[in-house]
C-alpha cells in the first residue's frame, strides 16, 4: 500500500505542494527542469494520487468570495455591484465577507478558499501583505486584488494611481491660493493612505511649499474618524485654509465639525475628498472629489479572475490601471489668491 503523501513528494523535490499538483495536472506553468525533479520524486516514492481527493479539489463551486475592508464604507458598494453583475453574467455567485478593518478577519475568510467553499477570492484594498497573498497563489488558490498592483503573473489586479490622485487635488488647492493644506489619511497600513500621502508631499515639494507634520492626521477612512481627526488638527494647528481627505467618508466628518464650529465652507475652509460617493452631490456645498471608476474595477477584475480559473483566454492581460478624474465643485471653489494655471506645478 502506498503511504506517501503529496507533501512528502513536495519536500523531496524541494517545491511547494501546489507545484506538485500542477505537474500532476499537466500545467504549462511549471518549467521542464522543475517538472523533471517532481516526476523523479514521485517515482522514487512510488506516489499515486488519491483519486477521491483529487476530484474533491477539482470540483467547482461556482462561487467567488469577496473580502471587503469595511462594508459600511460607501466606496465599496459600486465595486461589489460590478463584481456581482459580472460574476452573475458568467454563472457565478458571490459571497461577501466583511473584514471589519481587521487583518485577522481577512485571514479567517481565507479558510473559505482552503476548504474549497469558493473557487476564488477577490480582496478589495486588503490588509494582508503582498507576500501573504502571493503565498496563497503559490499554494494553488485563485486570488484577485482591487486597489493594489502585486507583481505576480497569476494575480490579476485593478487599481488607480493614488499618487496622481493626491497631486491633482493638492495642485488644485494651490491654484486656489491655499498655502497651508492639511491632509487626513486613512488606516496607517492601507496602501491608499501612504500613496496618497506621497502624492500630497510631492505636490507641496514641486510647488516649493514646506511639509508640516502637524497638518497630517489619521481619520481611519470613516465619518467619525474624519470628525475626530479634524478636531485634533485644529488643536495642533488651526490656521490651515484647506483640507484634503483621503476619502469622502472622512470629508463628511469634516463637514460635521465645520457646522459645529461655525466654519464656512469654502470661504474659511476648502475641502476635497476622494471616491465620488453618491452623497457628495447632495450635501451643501457639494463636495469636490476624485471620481474612480469603481464599478469598472470590480467588473474587469472579476471577468479576469474567472477567465483565469477556466480557459485563461486573456492571459496576456493581468493588470487594469484605471483613470481617475478630479471633480471640482463648490466645496473648494473660493479663489483666495488667483494663480494662473501656467504658474502651478503639475
Amino acid at each position: 500500500m502506498n503511504e506517501s503523501k503529496i507533501i512528502d513528494v513536495a519536500n523531496r523535490a524541494k517545491v511547494s505542494v501546489a507545484t506538485v499538483s500542477r505537474v500532476l495536472n499537466r500545467s504549462e506553468l511549471v518549467s521542464e527542469k522543475t517538472k523533471k525533479r517532481v516526476l523523479e520524486a514521485i517515482q522514487e516514492m512510488n506516489y499515486t494520487p488519491n483519486a477521491m481527493a483529487k476530484n474533491l479539489r477539482s470540483r467547482k463551486t461556482m462561487k467567488i468570495g469577496v473580502v471587503v475592508a469595511d462594508i459600511e464604507v460607501s466606496y465599496f458598494a459600486e465595486i461589489i455591484k460590478g463584481i456581482e453583475n459580472m460574476a452573475n453574467s458568467l454563472d457565478y455567485n458571490v459571497i461577501i465577507c466583511d473584514a471589519q478593518n481587521k487583518k485577522q478577519k481577512e485571514l479567517e475568510y481565507v479558510s473559505l478558499l482552503q476548504n474549497r467553499t469558493v473557487d476564488g477570492m477577490i480582496f478589495v484594498t486588503p490588509e494582508m501583505t503582498n507576500k501573504e497573498l502571493i503565498a496563497l497563489v503559490e499554494d494553488g488558490y485563485s486570488v484577485g486584488v482591487i486597489g493594489r498592483n502585486i507583481d505576480h503573473e497569476q494575480i490579476p489586479c485593478a487599481f488607480t494611481d493614488n499618487v496622481k490622485i493626491a497631486r491633482d487635488v493638492v495642485n488644485h488647492l494651490i491654484g486656489q491660493g491655499h498655502e497651508k493644506i492639511a491632509f487626513l489619511s486613512g488606516y496607517a497600513d492601507a496602501i491608499d493612505s501612504y500613496e496618497r500621502l506621497e502624492g500630497y508631499m510631492k505636490a507641496l515639494r514641486d510647488a516649493g511649499m514646506p511639509f508640516v507634520p502637524d497638518l497630517i492626521d489619521n481619520g481611519d477612512f470613516n465619518e467619525d474618524g474624519g470628525y475626530l481627526s479634524f478636531m485634533r488638527l485644529r488643536e495642533k494647528n488651526d490656521d490651515f485654509t484647506a483640507i484634503f481627505t483621503a476619502n469622502d467618508e472622512m470629508a463628511l466628518g469634516v463637514y460635521k465639525a465645520c457646522k459645529q464650529l461655525s466654519i464656512q465652507v469654502p470661504q474659511q475652509l476648502a475641502i476635497v475628498g476622494v471616491d465620488n460617493i453618491r452623497l457628495t452631490k447632495y450635501i451643501v456645498p457639494r463636495l469636490s472629489t476624485v471620481d474612480q471608476p469603481k464599478y469598472t474595477m470590480g467588473a474587469l477584475l472579476t471577468e479576469k479572475l474567472i477567465d483565469q480559473m477556466n480557459n485563461n483566454e486573456f492571459k496576456d492581460k493581468r493588470t487594469f490601471k484605471v483613470e481617475s478624474k478630479l471633480l471640482i465643485r463648490e466645496s473648494s471653489m473660493f479663489d483666495r489668491n488667483p494663480v494662473k494655471s501656467s504658474e502651478v506645478s503639475q
